[in-house]
């Protein structure tokens, strides 16, 4: 493994670890780790696999550690995990479009489309599985309504960790030649 290819993932597996610290609800490195797999991973393969596998991984630790209280046994997939893991997919591939040229304007761009795929698959999600809201448009419009104050900490989530992320890999680019595209 080449340096370059390992320090992405490293990255990538601290920005899923780093979810066992406390935070606000939503804000989390999912869309950040989609954007930046989609980036910089040459092999489209990696970039789709690897931020789901480092996210699955991070569930793990987050229900059975800091929820476990909430569940009755080991928790092997969380709830809702289908649309968690399609918005990811999907911001992976929104990326693989926006971030052909990585700039500012394009990681800003990127970081806010993935806050919107993550407020609307997972969203569509809830509404189309959960009994709290009746299968209607009354009731699908209640679901994104309730939805809505959350919103500002995902935008806000995604716009750190990219930042971070990013941020982190463009300046050790600019010092590490090993880092640079062959």
């Amino acid at each position: 493994m080449n340096k370059r290819l390992l320090f992405i993932f490293g990255l990538i597996v601290i920005a899923a670890i780093s979810r066992m610290i406390p935070h606000p609800y939503n804000f989390a490195p999912l869309g950040a780790m989609s954007l930046f797999g989609a980036a910089y991973f040459t092999n489209k393969k990696i970039a789709f696999i690897l931020p789901l596998v480092a996210f699955f991984i991070s569930d793990l630790l987050v229900n059975n550690i800091l929820y476990a209280d909430y569940y009755t046994s080991f928790v092997f997939i969380s709830p809702g995990y289908i649309w968690t893991y399609g918005a990811m997919l999907l911001i992976v591939l929104a990326g693989m479009f926006l971030l052909k040229k990585v700039n500012l304007k394009r990681v800003v761009g990127g970081s806010l489309a993935a806050s919107v795929i993550f407020f609307v698959v997972s969203n569509f999600g809830v509404w189309l599985t959960s009994p709290t809201y009746p299968l209607s448009l009354e009731g699908f419009i209640a679901c994104y309504m309730m939805a809505i104050p959350f919103f500002h900490m995902t935008v806000l989530g995604d716009l750190f960790y990219c930042g971070v992320l990013f941020g982190t890999f463009e300046f050790a680019k600019s010092r590490v030649p090993a880092l640079q595209k062959a």
